[in-house]
């Protein structure tokens, strides 16, 4: 497992399900469109609308357009 990025700041988090440990897919909460307290990702910049994103629970990094133009794994 890799470590949490130095960027990664509690104060700043997205909540996007995980795409490789589906942290968050299957929250009542989250799916509901709401902010869960537990569901949460590491927000740790953005380019634009591309946002890059670290996950909590498996450290996984990668960055996706909220918009809805994909996800790419890093």
């Amino acid at each position: 497992m890799m470590p949490l990025d130095p960027m990664a700041d509690i104060g700043r988090r997205a909540w996007l399900p995980c795409p490789n440990c589906a942290h968050g897919a299957d929250c009542g909460t989250c799916g509901a469109g709401r902010s869960c307290t537990r569901h949460w990702q590491y927000l740790l910049s953005n380019k634009g609308p591309r946002v890059f994103l670290q996950c909590p629970d498996c450290t996984h990094l990668w960055d996706t357009d909220p918009r809805g133009d994909g996800t790419r794994g890093r």
